[in-house]
């Protein structure tokens, strides 16, 4: 990689400064030599071979380690480039994978032996001497290793993250097709059904069909839009053109078109709403009338929408047969009180006392614009 080769290069520069040397690591205090052509060749394997410290740690170690025993073996003159051996021990730490275990025990092995070798060439090094510098070389592959844990953590806090957010991305798409799919299609299935006894009143046999029309293309409009907003994948998608709630009215005049009694009442005045909110606004009344026209068709529904500052509050009763209170609780109202309650709105559904069925729902407004 470009920063193991910057590191060996400039550390490889640094070998051939005397001043450096002083900041250095030496053990062994045997008597001195001069340097020569193999002092230099050692002082260069403690520093290049950092070229391949990310890519290969375990090489990286294995031509540093030994660069470094002999090299104070020999009681060379210390160099700035026995850093290379702390560098090449944080590298194997936090870099390596596979075979940790081994390395870590053939390195410990090879201290072992540079240890006795210094011993046997007398050197002047106490058993606690030892000791000590074995635990700070240890500590950089210590240090190296709670890297390696931490970015591991870390990868995999970011693969959970993307998991989750790819279900509730499936969790939304899921709900968009089924409010779509599931309004446009029951309204079409009723109307053509209704049209069947029609067959002596060719007037309303055209606004029937007229209405089966309509809400076919409206279908395929929205369809069309969700499947844009899937295959958009940068910011050059077109803009969003999702429902909003200036076109309830609409809802319910193509509602009421295909038969189903829809009265819609609308106070207040509607303020700046979030994006999210509104739709979710137009799914509560869509659901709800989708549910109306498939288990209460022909009786009366009625669409409170009530606007204040902090958002709109909205009510939809349907009369009916005690039997309907119970038919529509599947997937529709439980996505939709989950759709409600990630824009930080509430949603009530059940049996109305009197028969029939209510919804009611109280959406904030959001960061409006």
């Amino acid at each position: 990689m470009t920063r193991d080769r910057e590191l060996a290069l400039v550390l490889t520069a640094l070998v051939f400064v005397p001043a450096l040397s002083r900041i250095s690591s030496t053990f062994g205090d045997l008597p001195a030599r001069h340097g020569d052509a193999f002092a230099v060749l050692l002082s260069l394997g403690q520093t290049v071979p950092l070229v391949v410290r990310t890519r290969r740690p375990a090489v990286c170690l294995a031509v540093v380690g030994p660069s470094f025993a002999v090299h104070e073996s020999l009681g060379y003159p210390p160099t700035f480039g026995s850093m290379g051996l702390y560098l090449a021990l944080y590298g194997a730490g936090s870099r390596l994978s596979r075979h940790r275990n081994v390395v870590a025990a053939l390195a410990s092995a090879g201290y072992l032996a540079f240890a006795i070798t210094l011993h046997t060439l007398d050197s002047p090094e106490r058993f606690l001497d030892y000791l000590i510098f074995f635990l700070a070389l240890a500590a950089f592959w210590i240090l190296g290793s709670y890297v390696r844990a931490r970015r591991a953590d870390e990868a995999e806090r970011r693969r959970l993250a993307a998991l989750a957010a790819t279900a509730a991305e499936r969790s939304r798409i899921a709900r968009e097709l089924h409010d779509v799919v599931t309004h446009h299609v029951t309204a079409m299935v009723v109307q053509a059904d209704a049209a069947q006894f029609l067959t002596e009143s060719p007037g309303r046999v055209t606004e029937g069909l007229t209405a089966i029309s309509g809400t076919g293309r409206q279908a395929l409009g929205e369809l069309r839009h969700l499947l844009g907003v899937l295959e958009a994948t940068d910011d050059s998608a077109p803009a969003r053109r999702t429902p909003a709630l200036g076109t309830i009215e609409e809802l319910v005049a193509r509602t009421r078109l295909g038969g189903q009694p829809v009265e819609l009442v609308e106070e207040g005045e509607r303020p700046p709403m979030a994006a999210g909110a509104e739709l979710a606004a137009y799914r509560v009344v869509q659901e709800s009338l989708t549910n109306a026209v498939k288990h209460a068709a022909g009786h009366a529904t009625e669409v409170w929408v009530r606007y204040h500052r902090d958002g709109v509050d909205i009510d939809v009763t349907t009369d009916g047969p005690s039997r309907v209170a119970h038919a529509p609780d599947g997937r529709g109202l439980n996505g939709l009180r989950e759709r409600v309650g990630l824009v930080g709105g509430e949603l009530e559904a059940g049996a109305r006392p009197g028969g029939g069925f209510s919804v009611s729902a109280r959406i904030p407004a959001g960061s409006g614009s």
